[in-house]
């Protein structure tokens, strides 16, 4: 049996790396009579009206019993851009509500900075590496990725000739294919702004990267490579835990409404682990 080589790809999900033709990923695909019918978008903030480009009134306010009593151009006029900055400058004011606590509450802050002036670039920031790294460590589950990749290179580790053989390649495959992925869903991620940053992630690739065997024992050194879709889907906007709130309604106009269209982007995360145990 052949040692197997390395670098290796052990681990690929099905969603691919870089699907710019998902459905969160489309931009400026929807008019104000299918935000207002099929998405029941009419109340979308509490400053501007996108869809008259004019600011609200006190007698503008959803909740005033005076709401559309008086015609559409009654606040002061505004251009797109000056719509969409003050949209923007709202967005972060209530992403506080799911990001006030804990070293990741501003990473929200600046995707959506890079939401506003990027233009769909993909992104990168050094704190959500680190939360990866410890959402990956930390998760102590059976079906933690980590744990099964550690499980099957201290069962199947050739200790006669400190190999590690190719036939093995299938079976950690199949191992990790039951495993859960990195995703931010615990109860705190709903306060720490990992929740709305990242939430689900969409794509998972894991490298075996180096593998040392020794007497004493043998060293592996694991890749992590994550990416996520910072865009919102029909779905999303459909389900009662988004829509409720005025955050994800402003998101989902700036991102599909056809006369803003600010692109959703790539969100991407990696974290190298070192995995040690002993012979035997």
């Amino acid at each position: 049996m052949s040692a197997l080589k390395l670098p290796c790809v052990i681990f690929r999900s099905q969603k691919w790396m870089d699907d710019y033709g998902a459905a969160d990923m489309r931009c400026g695909d929807l008019t104000e009579t299918q935000l207002r019918r099929c998405f029941l978008l009419n109340s979308v903030s509490s400053q501007v009206d996108p869809y008259t480009l004019t600011r609200i009134t006190p007698f503008q306010l959803p909740q005033s019993r005076f709401h559309g009593s008086r015609p559409p151009g009654s606040g002061a006029s505004l251009t797109r851009q000056q719509c969409a900055r003050i949209l923007f400058d709202e967005m972060r004011v209530r992403a506080k509500l799911f990001s006030f606590w804990g070293p990741y509450r501003h990473v929200i802050d600046r995707m959506i900075t890079h939401m506003q002036y990027s233009n769909g670039m993909p992104f990168h920031d050094p704190w959500l590496n680190r939360a990866l790294r410890e959402q990956i460590i930390n998760d102590k589950k059976d079906e933690s990725s980590l744990l099964i990749i550690k499980d099957v290179l201290d069962k199947k580790i050739d200790w006669n000739t400190y190999t590690f053989s190719q036939d093995n390649f299938k079976i950690i495959q199949k191992a990790l294919s039951s495993s859960i992925l990195p995703k931010f869903i615990r109860f705190h991620d709903q306060i720490n702004g990992l929740g709305i940053s990242v939430h689900d992630t969409w794509s998972t690739q894991i490298t075996l990267r180096s593998l040392q065997i020794k007497d004493s024992g043998y060293q592996a050194i694991i890749h992590y490579k994550v990416q996520d879709h910072f865009g919102l889907d029909h779905h999303d906007m459909l389900k009662q835990q988004f829509h409720q709130f005025y955050f994800f309604r402003i998101w989902f106009i700036l991102q599909r409404y056809e006369k803003l269209a600010h692109r959703p982007f790539m969100t991407n995360m990696e974290a190298t682990i070192v995995i040690e145990g002993r012979k035997g």
